[in-house]
C-alpha cells in the first residue's frame, strides 16, 4: 500500500489517503513522529499500529484536559473520553494512567462528591446512592459515605427543603403533596418524610 498523501483537518489531526483514497484521520503529532511522508509504502501493520498510537494520545490529552476543569472519577473520565476522542479501550487506558499518576483518585473524589451531595444539594441516602453508583464508585464506599453523612443529615435536609421551597405546605395539600414527591424524588423514603413533616408540623404547634 502506498501513502499518497496526508492532509491536515480540524482538531490536530491528519488525513491519511492510502493508494489514492481517503483512509483514516490520524493525531497530527502521531503522525509527523512516525517519520511516513507521501510516497512510502505503508503495511496493514504498520498502520494498525499508528492507530493504536494515534487513539492513545488522544485519549490521554483528553484526559489532561478533563481532570483541569475538574475531578471525575476513573469512570467517569473513561466514559467521556470513549465518547467524544478515543477507542473505549484506549479511555480506559488513560484513566488507568491517570489513576496512577494520582491525578485520580475514586475515594477522595467519592467523600468530595457525597459531601456536596448530602450537604450542598440536600440529596437523600437513595439518591445519593444512585449518584455514586453512576460515577463508578463502589459499593462499600458508597455503604461508608451514606453511614456516615445520611443518618445526621436526613432530617435536617428536609426541614430546610420545607422551609425554603415549599412554605405554606402545613397549610396547603396541594403544596404539601408536591413538597412529598419532590422529596421522594431527592432520595428520602416514605418513612424519612412522614417523620420530617410530623416534626416540622409540632415544632410549629409548639411555636404558636
Amino acid at each position: 500500500m502506498e501513502l499518497t498523501a496526508a492532509e491536515p483537518r480540524r482538531k490536530r489531526l491528519t488525513q491519511l489517503f492510502i493508494d489514492g483514497e481517503a483512509a483514516v484521520k490520524i493525531d497530527t503529532e502521531t503522525f509527523l513522529r512516525s517519520g511516513l511522508r507521501p510516497g512510502d509504502q505503508i503495511t496493514d501493520e504498520t498502520l494498525r499500529q499508528l492507530i493504536l498510537a494515534s487513539d492513545a494520545r488522544r485519549a490521554n490529552e483528553k484526559a489532561l484536559y478533563l481532570l483541569e476543569h475538574r475531578d471525575h472519577s476513573k469512570k467517569e473520565l473513561a466514559d467521556k473520553i470513549a465518547r467524544t476522542a478515543a477507542s473505549r479501550e484506549a479511555a480506559q487506558s488513560a484513566a488507568q494512567r491517570m489513576e496512577e499518576l494520582g491525578l485520580v483518585n475514586d475515594e477522595a473524589y467519592a467523600r468530595r462528591k457525597a459531601k456536596e451531595l448530602f450537604q450542598r444539594k440536600r440529596y437523600g441516602a437513595m439518591r445519593v446512592r444512585q449518584e455514586l453508583r453512576q460515577k463508578g464508585i463502589s459499593s462499600e464506599l458508597i455503604d461508608e459515605l451514606v453511614e456516615e453523612y445520611a443518618g445526621e443529615l436526613a432530617q435536617e435536609n428536609i426541614a430546610a427543603i420545607l422551609e425554603k421551597k415549599y412554605s405554606g405546605w402545613q397549610e396547603d395539600e396541594r403544596t404539601r403533596r408536591r413538597a412529598f414527591a419532590a422529596l421522594q424524588r431527592m432520595g428520602y423514603s416514605y418513612g424519612q418524610i412522614r417523620e420530617g413533616m410530623r416534626r416540622e408540623e409540632d415544632f410549629g404547634e409548639f411555636e404558636e
